[in-house]
Parts: structure tokens; C-alpha cells; sequence
């Protein structure tokens, strides 16, 4: 856990778990969670938990869960207006173009490959995308860019990197070479920064990155 509260329950996703059920059928880090409050606070029944947003299977970071419908109606709110500031970490294989930059792309989403592709111009059925990244540190063979969404879409962050040959380390599906050997990618919710929904004071979370050799050399 990262935070918790009355209202809220922050944690640090693992690659490999699923924020919400799917057909797989694996048991979601909602479960999980509601387990844990039942357990802690001896509640019996069922536990309110909402979902306030999701990160990919294979991505690791902030999760932020609402433990009243109060405060997700709130938090629902903040997302939607994009008065919150997510930061997000990336492994990449390729320098950037540049030091850093904001990307502008329009994202069509295909259904049946579980995949979003990154246009340079509007395109039927597209959303637009937007980001900002920064090199802020070189590694043997890869570089780390710190990402800040101004939107949500679907795979954003993937498909952007990957329109300027950027691909993320592991993520075969957007054009690195091999998947690293848990399927985890090295994408990860790094930051979260928001007014409280109720409390109205700001929270900061920083969330360390999973533990292995290549994120160990990022911190």
C-alpha cells in the first residue's frame, strides 16, 4: 500500500496483475483489495471499492482505488478534467529524437488485436493523443524517459513511443524485439499528484519501480 485512508486506497501494481476481472478469469487486484480491507477492518459483506482508472496487464505503478462512492464520483470528476499530474516511467530501446518533447498523435484502436495505432493526421474513428516526455537518464543499451500524459487513451503511452521508434523494453507487441522474461513491460506509473476529494489537501505519491536490474539502475 501506498496510501489509505477513509476515502482512498493507493497501491503498487505488480506487472502481470489486472486492475478489473477479464475473461481470463485471474482474480483482479480489486479483489485482492477488497480482501484486504474486509480482513483489516473486519467488515462483514461486501466491500464498496471503485475503480478511478486502470493500467495495462503488463504495466507496474499507482493504482488509486475510491473506498466511498463519494469520493470516486469526485475523483471521477478530477480525471475526467485532467486536474490530476501523472508521471509515468519508460524504458525505451532507441534514443529519442529529441531531449524532450510534447507528441501529438490521433489513436485508432483495433478491437480484435487489443492495439492502438499512432497517425500523424486525424483519421475515421481516431482519438487524439497527447504527451510530453523527457530523457532523463541513459543506461547501458536503453534510455529512461519520464512521461506526462495530458490524455488517457487506450495503450497511450506504447503506441506513441513506438511511432518514433521508441519502443518500450519488453513490449513485444509495439516493436521491441523480446518480451522480458516475466511478460512484464518496463512501462510504470511513477507519480500521482491530486487535490484530496474530500480532505481537499494535496496528495504525492511516488511509487518505487518493481525490482530488477535495468529499474534498479533508474533510481
Amino acid at each position: 500500500m501506498l496510501y489509505e485512508d477513509n476515502h482512498l486506497i493507493i497501491v503498487n501494481k505488480r506487472p502481470g496483475d489486472i486492475v478489473q476481472g477479464d475473461k481470463t478469469g485471474d482474480k483482479p487486484l480489486s479483489e485482492v483489495v477488497k480482501s484486504y480491507i474486509a480482513e483489516k477492518y473486519n467488515k462483514p459483506g461486501a466491500v464498496y471499492l471503485g475503480v478511478v482508472h486502470r493500467l495495462d496487464r503488463p504495466t507496474s505503478g499507482i493504482v488509486l482505488f475510491a473506498r466511498t462512492s463519494k469520493a470516486l464520483t469526485r475523483l471521477n470528476k478530477m480525471f475526467a478534467e485532467r486536474t490530476t499530474e501523472k508521471t509515468y516511467w519508460a524504458v525505451v530501446k532507441n534514443v529519442p529524437p529529441k531531449q524532450n518533447d510534447r507528441l501529438v498523435h490521433f489513436l485508432k484502436r483495433n478491437p480484435k488485436q487489443n492495439k492502438s495505432y499512432a497517425n500523424s493526421k486525424e483519421v475515421p474513428d481516431s482519438k487524439k493523443a497527447i504527451l510530453s516526455y523527457e530523457l532523463i537518464k541513459e543506461l547501458n543499451n536503453y534510455y529512461l524517459l519520464k512521461i506526462d500524459l495530458e490524455t488517457g487513451r487506450h495503450h497511450q503511452i506504447r503506441s506513441q513511443l513506438s511511432a518514433i521508434n521508441c519502443p518500450i523494453k519488453g513490449d513485444l507487441k509495439y516493436g521491441f524485439d523480446r518480451s522480458n522474461k516475466d511478460a512484464s513491460i518496463h512501462l510504470h506509473a511513477r507519480e500521482l499528484k491530486f487535490s484530496h476529494p474530500v480532505k481537499k489537501e494535496l496528495i504525492h505519491i511516488l511509487a518505487p519501480p518493481p525490482k530488477d536490474a535495468i529499474w534498479d539502475a533508474c533510481i
